[in-house]
């Protein structure tokens, strides 16, 4: 396996346990409808949170939230949508990013609740 997919899966295996730490339910790891790919699904109280995690090895060159694009945000709201119809859920939808910076000194883990208000 390609060592930017280590570090994938080490980030997304991270932001599991975060969240899980902080309180929240984890529902599905890399849940996929059509082209989309959810990293994460988590639930804590009335609200479904619909994550992407990035992870980078530095931040050199952007924040690892940067590297979300306007295309990747759209499959993310069809995918929740068809996530919450398939399931009949009555809940809030939330669209998270966990950005995790991993290098040789330290690993940072910043959670951005509600990260795609600015794109719209």
């Amino acid at each position: 396996m390609a060592t930017h997919n280590d570090l994938g899966n080490f980030g997304e295996a991270l932001a599991a346990k975060y969240l899980t730490e902080n309180g929240y339910t984890v529902l599905e790891k890399n849940w996929r409808y059509l082209k989309a790919e959810v990293d994460l699904i988590a639930h804590q109280n009335r609200t479904l949170a619909i994550i992407e995690v990035k992870t980078r090895s530095t931040d050199s060159f952007g924040s690892p939230e940067e590297f979300v694009t306007k295309s990747k945000i759209k499959l993310l709201i069809t995918a929740a949508d068809a996530y919450v119809q398939k399931r009949n859920l009555d809940v809030e939808v939330r669209f998270d990013i966990i950005a995790i910076v991993k290098n040789n000194q330290k690993t940072d883990i910043k959670h951005i609740k509600e990260a795609f208000l600015s794109f719209e």
